[in-house]
């Protein structure tokens, strides 16, 4: 949480509505990293979004998740980082990287627990959910890319410690989960599990 303004922006993946079509997906990489349209992330045999498909092997069916950088209020990627590149925006509490600061170590990419963060195959830079294009968007008072281009609401975004914020009353009337909370990292995305 921001202490300036009591700001935390936070991100919400419904996996009750979600129909895999995987249009959040899409979205982001046109919006974000347009240049790797055609191309797969080394290492990880994805595109270039900033959101990754999981599927987690449940009891009854397979589950598939789309996960994307959790904004943690306690981001291993900005901890491991011994030159100061990642940070926490007082503004919106969102963990963003100074490319100008970043030598591409990727130490922050190896410390992430939800392998969500990738080094993009050109600049050697580390990537993650909110990149320029989504940040002109969500500036401009618009959602970001994956929530503006899922046709079921199966995504919100905004502040959460507004309680009449969109994705706080999401969060009331649902019931949710964040990613490995034994990790200790504090996990600005919601996970909504069932109604």
């Amino acid at each position: 949480m921001t202490k300036e303004n009591n700001v935390q922006m936070a991100h919400l993946f419904d996996a009750t509505r979600c129909i895999g079509c995987t249009a959040c997906i899409a979205a982001c990489l046109e919006t974000n990293h347009p240049e790797l349209l055609e191309r797969d992330i080394p290492g990880h045999d994805w595109l270039g979004s900033n959101i990754r498909r999981i599927t987690l092997e449940r009891a009854r069916r397979p589950q598939m998740l789309l996960v994307q950088c959790q904004h943690c209020s306690d981001a291993p990627c900005i901890s491991t980082c011994p030159f100061g590149a990642n940070w926490r925006d007082p503004e919106t509490g969102l963990v963003k990287t100074d490319e100008s600061l970043c030598v591409g170590c990727s130490y922050c990419v190896a410390s992430c627990p939800y392998d969500v963060r990738w080094t993009h195959p050109d600049t050697g830079v580390p990537m993650k959910c909110m990149g320029e294009g989504c940040e002109a968007l969500v500036k401009a008072g618009r959602s970001p890319a994956c929530v503006a281009a899922c046709p079921v609401s199966a995504r919100a975004f905004g502040n959460v410690n507004d309680p009449e914020s969109r994705i706080s009353r999401r969060i009331a009337v649902s019931k949710t989960e964040k990613l490995l909370p034994h990790k200790g990292t504090k996990p600005n995305f919601f996970v909504v599990v069932t109604k």
